[in-house]
């Protein structure tokens, strides 16, 4: 259409401006029509590739699965390949327009005004052009930039002429029909800068003209020295260093009117000069990465910004880094495999750092990063896990009612205390036939009931230690047997006083009141009395948490706080045990059908041979097995005295009470009665 043009119209033209102008009309529409036709059939591709990304984006951000990634960055690289090359073309189909009828303009006018031909079409100052196109555009979408202030451009191209750049300076100050200096012909918006030149000569003759009316000149591309003088060119900055010192022309850049910036750009990023004239100081990082057509591309993985906060003054994007340009897998030693959680870095002799051994931590110390060079104690009331790598509570250990062996003693005990109670109830039941009577009925009463107490005691040994139970088990147990032992010693001490009193010209028989078992039963009692108030007053027992007994356990225990006092009320009752015991073996010769000694000798026996294996069992275990040693002593050692004492007694009441007759009880009884006294 241009050609046509050219062709029908060259005669007929005035000057070589109309026919320049004539043909920039119709070039622009060419332009413009060549520009929709590509956009429209590119877009729709380019839309449906940007949709596939968008979604792979999403699904990344949710799995981060390998396959997924590496899905995404192909679709990516698609899509900018499509945008390139949509680019690619439509530059390539503008610029050979503008090229071939720019090239016939330029040649055209070239020979109407001068007689001589342009070489060429020069792409590097179309692309300038654009460059400031795009700038203008985006400053003035950006209303928070500039507020209420429009720029506008006008470009005249000098053709490397320093005539025509001198000729397009008058242009702007006077007009183009003007053409005389100090006049402003036309009307027009302010003239706010001019950009030029990109050659360091037209720049001088341009700065001195300019430099006269003080309008702000700012080259692009001139780095001659001389411009740096501001008696010369006051009004002259440049966006490039000068030849000699690059950061004195950076410093000058910011004179006058804009010598006070300080903006955020599109990108977020803020730009300033400081005092010296220095921008900000911001490194982009980038990587090498390869294509899969060999070609080397630079992308960059993250920036540093040393103003920044320290902890936001580096950012690495280390999903979009390449290894070796190839791979995003991080390379791995080459000499030793990093050392996993739970494990610690051993140096090997004379051999590299990247060279070590993988220790695994002892017992009771973590590591929880990958090559992780020590490993870390756990707190005291921690421990380490199987794999080393967490510190876990410790278990914490004492006699649970709710474990297998707390639910045994507990049912034991209770056992044995309703065992105790029928008993009681049957002596009471049969409080007057001969053989309750006999046995000295307060003193029957008050061994059941301290032998009832002491199968109830036990369950203050079981369950978690609280101040009140560690305060009151050791001293309610030694209270209670020496109680129930002084009991059976006064049994003990009674038939030996009611068998001698018999004998003609023996004087005992004042001794068969209730006195001497009340004396003998509160004085041994009192003494254990005294042992444990002393050992309550002086040094209290408590509950504590021991961390030491056991690695991986917290024994939640009473600690008896004096050793000495335990052992002196337990040695206390081994005494009164041992007297008991002597006492009732004299006695067990004694003429009678029914002679009480002997079986208080069988139940004394029990008694000490329980105690006395309860030591070493005591002292040789930990935790809560030391519990459920003394209880066991405990009840056994009840079991005994209640089985011994009670069980013979309860078969007469009870089964044979053809025996339960005074005349048995004196001796008196037939032959076949006779056969059973020591029932």
């Amino acid at each position: 259409m241009s050609d046509c043009y050219f062709l029908d119209n060259v005669g007929s033209v005035d000057s070589a401006q109309s026919l320049w102008e004539a043909y920039k009309t119709v070039s622009r529409g060419e332009v413009l029509s060549l520009v929709a036709g590509k956009k429209k059939r590119n877009q729709a591709q380019v839309a449906r590739k940007e949709v596939e990304v968008i979604r792979l984006e999403q699904r990344v951000a949710v799995s981060h699965t390998a396959a997924e990634l590496h899905h995404l960055r192909l679709c990516q690289e698609e899509y900018k390949g499509l945008v390139r090359d949509r680019a690619i073309a439509h530059n390539s189909a503008v610029q050979s327009r503008i090229y071939e009828h720019g090239d016939k303009a330029g040649k055209l006018i070239a020979w109407l005004e001068h007689g001589e031909r342009a070489s060429s079409f020069n792409l590097l100052s179309y692309h300038w052009a654009r460059s400031i196109y795009f700038a203008v555009a985006e400053i003035n979408q950006d209303h928070g930039f500039l507020p209420n202030i429009t720029l506008g451009f006008r470009i005249f191209d000098s053709c490397l002429s320093m005539a025509r750049s001198l000729k397009a300076i008058m242009w702007l100050l006077a007009g183009e029909s003007a053409g005389f200096p100090n006049y402003g012909c036309e009307n027009k918006s302010p003239l706010a800068a001019v950009i030029a030149d990109s050659g360091s000569t037209e720049s001088i003759a341009i700065a001195r003209w300019l430099g006269l009316y003080r309008y702000p000149q700012i080259s692009y591309f001139a780095s001659s020295t001389l411009l740096s003088d501001r008696l010369q060119f006051p009004s002259f900055f440049r966006t490039v260093p000068s030849d000699d010192f690059q950061a004195r022309g950076l410093a000058r850049l910011i004179l006058h009117y804009i010598k006070h910036v300080r903006f955020k750009n599109k990108e977020g990023e803020e730009i300033f000069f400081d005092h010296q004239g220095n921008p900000p100081e911001r490194y982009d990082i980038i990587n090498w990465q390869g294509d899969s057509d060999g070609a080397i591309t630079y992308v960059k993985i993250g920036s540093i910004i040393p103003a920044e906060s320290k902890g936001h003054d580096m950012y690495i994007n280390n999903s979009a880094i390449q290894w070796g340009m190839t791979t995003a897998e991080v390379p791995r030693s080459v000499c030793s495999e990093s050392c996993a959680p739970g494990y610690r870095k051993a140096a090997q002799d004379g051999r590299p750092d990247c060279c070590f051994d993988c220790i695994r931590c002892s017992e009771g110390e973590i590591s929880n990063e990958t090559g992780s060079g020590v490993c870390w104690a756990c707190p005291e009331d921690q421990w380490s896990n199987q794999e080393r790598n967490k510190c876990i509570p410790k278990n914490i250990e004492f006699l649970l009612y709710q474990e297998l062996l707390g639910i045994i003693l507990s049912y034991v005990a209770i056992g044995c205390s309703l065992k105790t109670l029928a008993i009681l109830a049957i002596f009471i039941k049969y409080a007057n036939t001969p053989v309750v009577k006999a046995n000295n009925r307060e003193l029957t009463y008050l061994v059941l009931g301290a032998l009832l107490m002491s199968f109830l005691c036990s369950f203050l040994f079981i369950g978690e230690p609280q101040t009140i139970t560690c305060l009151l088990r050791q001293p309610a147990f030694g209270i209670i047997f020496s109680l129930c032992i002084s009991c059976v010693l006064a049994k003990t001490i009674m038939v030996i006083i009611a068998f001698k009193a018999t004998k003609p010209g023996c004087n005992m028989r004042r001794w068969l009141g209730p006195h001497v078992p009340v004396v003998i039963v509160s004085g041994c009692t009192l003494l254990q009395v005294f042992i444990c108030i002393t050992w309550l007053l002086l040094c209290p027992p408590f509950s504590e948490k021991n961390l030491k007994l056991k690695t991986e356990t917290i024994i939640f225990q009473c600690n008896e706080c004096s050793e000495t006092a335990l052992w002196c009320m337990l040695g206390y009752l081994g005494l009164l045990a041992c007297v008991s015991f002597l006492v009732a073996f004299l006695a067990r010769t004694l003429p009678d059908c029914f002679n009480e000694a002997k079986w208080i000798t069988f139940s004394m026996l029990v008694f000490l041979s329980v105690w006395l294996s309860f030591i070493p069992g005591y002292i040789s275990t930990q935790g809560k097995y030391v519990v459920a040693v003394e209880v066991f002593a405990i009840i056994s050692s009840s079991v005994g005295l209640l089985s011994c004492i009670f069980f013979p007694k309860c078969y007469i009441v009870l089964l044979r009470p053809d025996l339960n007759t005074r005349g048995h009880l004196l001796g008196k009884g037939t032959a076949k009665n006779k056969k059973i006294n020591n029932v």
